[in-house]
């Protein structure tokens, strides 16, 4: 699973020509368990959207250690996936092989066994004829890591994996991503529960639109960063507000 790190070289994201992220250099070290978390409104989705090439900097570079954006294996926000598609959860997770499948290639049988080996792994053995549209969210985002899980990528990119499903899902589905991890994949991962941040996440990057703090959880999630970016998005909160007084409008 040997690579070479993922390098953020002076990036500036912006949307509408307004900042998003400023300045950021850093990088995700080869076989890393790396959270990144802050404020609201800090940049972490952002972020992942350029890593994933959704988005180019207007300033810096991102080097993926010669990977292709296809050879990384990608979780949006739930409020981005289409759960009404009519689709069952083997034919969801199977799509987690469409580079070994292709536009025209069947389902051999080894893929197939994968999927539900894949789908054990996540305690959902059985489900495989249900429509992926008929599950609770906590179900659905177990048959997105399936799907991972058969995309067997070697850098793994989540953005808020855990939010709004059941306790139980987010234990079992952390147990996996701490698995990732021992096998000497890349995993990265926007979140908000600095909880669960500190238990299960050796590495941090602390973003309020500019790098507060990336290391060892120990060292960047302190008191003092946490002020620190808390006092940026309070600094955005009042900018926001004045920008949109009727007086500050010309």
């Amino acid at each position: 699973m040997s690579i070479a790190p993922i390098q953020f070289d002076n990036v500036t994201l912006a949307y509408d020509r307004h900042p998003a992220v400023h300045h950021l250099s850093g990088a995700f070290e080869p076989g890393s368990l790396t959270a990144i978390t802050g404020p609201n409104g800090a940049g972490k989705s952002t972020l992942l959207k350029a890593l994933m090439g959704e988005l180019s900097p207007v300033e810096g570079q991102i080097s993926r250690s010669g990977l292709s954006v296809r050879e990384l294996g990608y979780l949006p926000q739930a409020a981005e996936i289409d759960r009404q598609f009519p689709i069952t959860v083997a034919d969801a997770v199977i799509l987690g092989a469409w580079r070994q499948i292709g536009p025209f290639g069947g389902v051999k049988r080894d893929i197939a066994k994968r999927a539900q080996h894949a789908l054990a792994a996540v305690g959902l053995e059985g489900f495989e004829r249900r429509a992926v549209g008929a599950l609770s969210a906590g179900q659905f985002q177990r048959v997105l890591f399936a799907r991972l899980l058969l995309q067997d990528a070697r850098v793994i990119v989540l953005d808020e994996p855990f939010t709004a499903i059941d306790a139980r899902t987010t234990r079992d589905l952390l147990e996996i991503v701490v698995r990732w991890q021992d096998e000497g994949r890349t995993v990265i991962a926007v979140l908000h529960d600095f909880d669960q941040v500190r238990a299960y996440f050796p590495n941090t990057l602390l973003l309020a639109r500019e790098l507060i703090g990336w290391g060892p959880t120990a060292h960047t999630l302190t008191e003092t960063n946490l002020v620190r970016a808390r006092a940026m998005a309070e600094s955005w909160d009042e900018s926001a507000h004045i920008c949109t007084r009727p007086e500050a409008v010309q």
